[in-house]
């Protein structure tokens, strides 16, 4: 029996690298004593900076799905044995010959009509009830059988049966899957993928059996392993879109946490981590500590990932400690440093990486009591994310208005303002009602 399959592969393209520049002008205008902590006003507003990370971070397209294509051959010298190989730990279908589960197999492959042939197959599991190697190919057939005719249902409940007497075997884990894709089953997806690659780490870790030198095993567990590899690859691949297509943050999470624990060097390790701090973040569920966690772990294995240091930013300026803050204000410098925004060869991702860092940074700022400096950090902002993404770039004016406003600056604060009121979404009523007290100020102090 052999297989083919395409492994369908959409990781996230990495956004490129570059540097910075600031716009330090500042000007201060009369006094306005009523401007205090920035943090109630910013609260829901920051929440706001994730749909433009969301629109940043290159997630693969979602609702896309592998395809795989099978070649079964059958022949009919061939007899079933299933065996558990001590230095793989994979469940095997082999060939073999001369038992009476061969004769068996010899005579239902004369039967030309399908019906007939799975009473056949029926009857064999009967027969061979006690012989697991027999029952899981006898399912894995009628497995096929039911596929050929577009019963894919009954085809999945077949091959389920087969995995319980072979759990371990990635052909049968591979079918599944392709089942699990066709009837757009994103939950049965991660069951066998999540097998696939709990049984392919397994390989290598049985005990060595008695006669085998040290070097032989290990040329045994790494033969496995490489004719292994296409359908861990491909389990790997749906297990990843599975991800992708998940709807429900709760499930989403858990496929994330189980996809990680079963391809622990999986090829989309940046792209899984960044669904997970999407997916831990505001809107969704919303637990920082988590998100934090996943972060640094990413950053570890590639700390130039700006998608990931743009996420942590967001969230850990969000902190009320000042190591926090701190750290929101290294990380969004290093996304302005590596995104390049004012390059003639900057495309949107990296003005909006770069806008949204300004942003957050003016934020942290502000939190630090620093409203000076947050005000050319405001003001890059938007300048990068005018006409690229619109709640971006009202929260960066919003940001900008409140901070001259603060530092007294009413007529900069209406100016910014009164462009802030005219984009339509979240932040247009918050500007307003912010852009009414300003000039409230400004009438009093005339």
């Amino acid at each position: 029996m052999k297989r083919s399959w395409k492994t369908g592969e959409r990781a996230g393209e990495p956004l490129p690298t570059g540097d910075r520049s600031r716009d330090p002008g500042q000007r201060f205008r009369g006094r306005v004593t009523f401007w205090s902590d920035p943090a109630p006003c910013f609260a829901s507003i920051s929440a706001l900076a994730w749909r433009a990370i969301r629109r940043i971070v290159k997630f693969p397209p979602q609702s896309r799905r592998c395809l795989m294509k099978r070649t079964i051959g059958f022949s009919s010298l061939i007899v079933v044995v299933l065996t558990s190989i001590s230095y793989a730990q994979l469940d095997q279908i082999v060939i073999a010959a001369g038992t009476p589960e061969d004769q068996a197999l010899q005579e239902i492959t004369k039967e030309a009509d399908a019906q007939k042939k799975l009473g056949l197959y029926e009857n064999f599991l009967q027969k061979f009830s006690s012989n697991s190697a027999a029952v899981a190919y006898g399912n894995w057939q009628i497995s096929q059988a039911y596929q050929n005719a577009g019963d894919l249902p009954k085809a999945m409940e077949y091959g389920d049966k087969a995995l319980v007497a072979a759990p371990h075997n990635l052909d049968i884990l591979v079918s599944q899957a392709g089942l699990a894709q066709q009837l757009k089953e994103d939950g049965k997806i991660i069951d066998y993928a999540e097998k696939g690659g709990q049984s392919y780490e397994l390989i290598g870790n049985g005990a060595k059996p008695d006669g085998v030198s040290d070097q032989d095993f290990a040329n045994r567990a790494a033969s496995a392993k490489d004719t292994a590899k296409a359908a861990h690859d491909f389990l790997e691949g749906v297990g990843f879109n599975a991800i992708a297509d998940e709807k429900d943050p709760k499930k989403r999470m858990s496929y994330i946490e189980r996809f990680s624990a079963a391809f622990p060097s999986t090829k989309f390790q940046e792209q899984v981590s960044q669904y997970a701090m999407y997916t831990l973040g505001p809107g969704q569920l919303n637990d920082p500590a988590r998100l934090v966690a996943f972060g640094e772990k990413s950053l570890a294995s590639n700390p130039s990932s700006l998608p990931v240091l743009l996420m942590l930013a967001s969230t850990y300026v969000e902190d009320s400690k000042p190591a926090n803050i701190a750290k929101a204000v290294t990380y969004s410098n290093k996304v302005v440093t590596l995104a390049k925004a004012n390059d003639a060869d900057a495309d949107r991702s990296r003005k909006l990486s770069a806008g949204v860092a300004h942003s957050t940074l003016g934020y942290a700022f502000m939190k630090q009591d620093k409203t000076a400096s947050a005000i050319p950090e405001f003001k890059s902002a938007a300048a990068l994310l005018k006409g690229q993404d619109d709640v971006a770039y009202a929260t960066a004016l919003y940001r900008l208005g409140f901070a001259y406003a603060k530092t007294n600056h009413t007529t900069d604060a209406r100016e910014v303002l009164n462009e802030a009121v005219k984009i339509e979404g979240p932040l247009q009523e918050p500007s307003r009602q912010l852009l009414e007290k300003v000039n409230a100020a400004r009438a009093k102090g005339k």
